[in-house]
């Protein structure tokens, strides 16, 4: 059972891993970005992924790119936890040393990771995106903003639909293995008929007398 919660648990980051992958190849190949969400819920002890992701157009790639990250808890105000601007910078609070910068060359995915996150991390967080655009003309400024609402948990849980699909698979089973329980009755019972059949034809034929077999046979016409 504890094999298939740590599996089940596994499971989010894995799919939030691929929706990742999948956003580096988009872009690679053709130069498409995908804003993706990011994950919600946490397990105490291990490290949080908070991906901000914020897609510019291709003529809009030439751009100086600021990027703020606060942490409001519940009940509190927004506190600066972490800045890049050109290089990066870790403002003091609850997550000194605890906070690495995941963004892209690109800055188009300017995510943070928060390692060993503590029950005491959840709460609001804010990624701003201020974005200074490098045209002839002008400069324009374009800003952008995500929450996440990320939930800390002691111990990875199941998702309801894991537990149901973890119930029809053990339903499954029990009906093969009556299904082939079946089989196996129904063929040895065939079997044993087949057995009577040929033991009883068998009987029959020694209890018939010798002259009789001998007029049994079937002559043979020239």
């Amino acid at each position: 059972m504890s094999s298939s919660l740590g599996t089940m648990a596994a499971l989010p980051r894995l799919l939030c891993a691929s929706s990742a992958a999948l956003v580096v190849w988009a872009g690679f190949c053709s130069a498409v970005c995908v804003e993706v969400p990011s994950e919600t819920e946490a397990v105490q002890g291990t490290d949080m992924k908070l991906l901000c992701i914020s897609c510019m157009k291709r003529e809009e790639v030439t751009a100086s790119t600021v990027v703020e990250w606060f942490y409001r808890p519940e009940g509190g105000k927004d506190e600066p936890i972490y800045e890049h601007r050109k290089m990066n910078h870790e403002f003091p609070s609850r997550f000194s040393g605890r906070i690495q910068w995941n963004g892209s060359k690109d800055m188009q995915d300017v995510s943070i990771t928060v390692l060993n996150v503590t029950l005491n991390d959840s709460g609001i967080y804010t990624c701003n995106i201020t974005r200074e655009f490098e045209f002839e003309i002008h400069r324009p400024l374009f800003t952008s903003s995500r929450l996440i609402h990320l939930t800390v948990v002691e111990e990875a849980g199941e998702d309801f639909t894991s537990v149901i699909s973890e119930i029809m698979m053990y339903i499954l089973l029990v009906f093969l293995t009556l299904w082939l329980l079946i089989e196996m009755v129904y063929c040895y019972r065939k079997v044993s008929k087949a057995e009577e059949a040929a033991q009883e034809n068998a009987t029959d034929y020694l209890a018939i007398p010798s002259e009789n077999k001998e007029n049994c046979a079937v002559p043979v016409e020239e």
